[in-house]
Parts: structure tokens; sequence; C-alpha cells
């Protein structure tokens, strides 16, 4: 819906549709570099200027601290192998793009209206995923990556309240199903993970109504999507931010 809205040409190859990678989630650096592969070869077959990065945060993590070295993607690289791609893609933008770099560069443009009160059945609060929030960026300076998407979730809705700020930004708790635990087995250890983040949702569920997680992490998702029926709340409370956008958006007519 962002890229309708603006204008945008875009495609999703069908060859590296996902761009999460479970070489990182596991830590085997070949797997890592053959799946990031994917993304080089298809940018170069489908002759894109721009490469943008979705919610997840071990995708984001591995385009961020690690295409340039092992695809070639980003800005700096002089050996054949990157210049091949950096030839085709447009140094006006940055090589690569998170989604949400993305929406808040349009949004500060002005290219996209939204009805700010279609989300106002939602009370939310934001989860900082870990791989964003402490080994990664956004944006042109450091913070970014905390500031960028809770200005998206204001600019498209009326009702956001923090959690503590001591479990939140660069001190973010782990959801408790990164790093290869996001499997039915391991349910009891990723209860337990992520009874820190519950405690401090309970918090704001219980002062402010809450009642949406705004979070980018499809691993976050996932897991929280799970373990929230364990501490008596719904399984929808947890979502995307955009999600939020998506509600919100007018697009055509609704202009």
């Amino acid at each position: 819906k962002v890229f309708h809205a603006a204008g945008i040409s875009w495609t999703l190859s069908s060859k590296a549709s996902e761009a999460g990678n479970f070489g990182m989630f596991i830590g085997n650096y070949d797997q890592l570099r053959k799946i990031a592969m994917r993304v080089r070869e298809a940018a170069l077959e489908l002759v894109v200027k721009r490469i943008v990065v979705g919610e997840c945060g071990h995708a984001w993590r591995v385009a961020y601290a690690f295409w340039n070295t092992l695809t070639g993607i980003g800005a700096g690289a002089n050996d054949p192998f990157a210049v091949e791609l950096q030839k085709q893609l447009d140094p006006n933008y940055k090589q690569p793009s998170h989604i949400c770099e993305v929406t808040w560069d349009l949004i500060q443009q002005g290219r996209l209206k939204f009805d700010k009160s279609a989300n106002d059945s939602r009370i939310i609060t934001f989860h900082d995923s870990c791989n964003v929030a402490r080994a990664s960026r956004m944006g042109d300076y450091p913070g970014g990556q905390f500031d960028i998407p809770r200005n998206i979730i204001k600019a498209v809705a009326n009702n956001y309240f923090e959690m503590a700020p001591d479990t939140t930004r660069e001190k973010t708790f782990c959801c408790g199903g990164g790093g290869g635990l996001l499997t039915d087995e391991l349910i009891d250890i990723r209860v337990k993970g992520a009874l820190p983040r519950m405690e401090a949702l309970k918090n704001v569920v219980d002062e402010h109504g809450v009642n949406f997680m705004a979070t980018i992490c499809a691993i976050c998702k996932a897991q929280f999507t799970k373990v929230l029926p364990y501490y008596g709340f719904n399984m929808r409370l947890v979502g995307g931010v955009h999600q939020l956008v998506s509600t919100a958006i007018q697009l055509g007519n609704e202009q």
C-alpha cells in the first residue's frame, strides 16, 4: 500500500522473496552468504534501482551489517564484484533501505495521507527487536532505529504509550524466540524467555489499556503470537508497524 500510494514502481522476486536469513539465525555464515546471494542475483536479474528490506530483525541485521561484504550491496566497495551491482543501483538512495526508512521518508515528504482515527480502536505500545535495536541502525544518525518506527506509529495512530524506559530502545528485552529457539520443542524455554517483556507489557496494559504491541521483526511476531496466551493475553495483541500503516493509509478516492 505504501508503494502504491507513493506511486513507486516496485516488484518482488519469486527467487528471493524472503529476506529472512536463517544462516544468521543459527550462526552458519556459509549459509548466511548463500541466502544473501539470492538477493544480489535477483536484484541483477530484475535490474532494480533500490533494495528494500521488510519487517524482519535477522534480515535487516544481515542487510545492514553483512550485505556489503557478502554480496556487494552497499556503498564503499570498489572491487569488480561490488561494482557490477553498484553501477545499477541508484546512488541517491540508501542501499539497502529498511521499509521503515522508506515509509518515514515518504511521510516527511508529504507523499502519504492517513486517517489516524482508523486506528483509534488500538492502544499501542512498541517492542524494540534485538537485531534491530542493538545490531544495526536506521536513518542517518545513531538511534534512528529507535525513533523511526515510533515516528511512523505516531503519524498513523492517536493512542501510543511507551513501556518502561529500562525495557526499551537499547535496553530492550529479547522476545525469547531468537537465536534458533523458535521451535515448538523449545516452547518451555521460549515462554520463560518472554517473561521480562511480558511483565513490561502487563504494566502498560494495566495502566493504559494497551491492546496492540507493534514490532518490526517476524521472529518476534511469531514468538509472541505463541507465548502471549501463556501470560493471559490474546495472541492477536502483537502485530507489525506497517499493519498500523495499512489500516490508516488513504488510497485513491479515499484521499
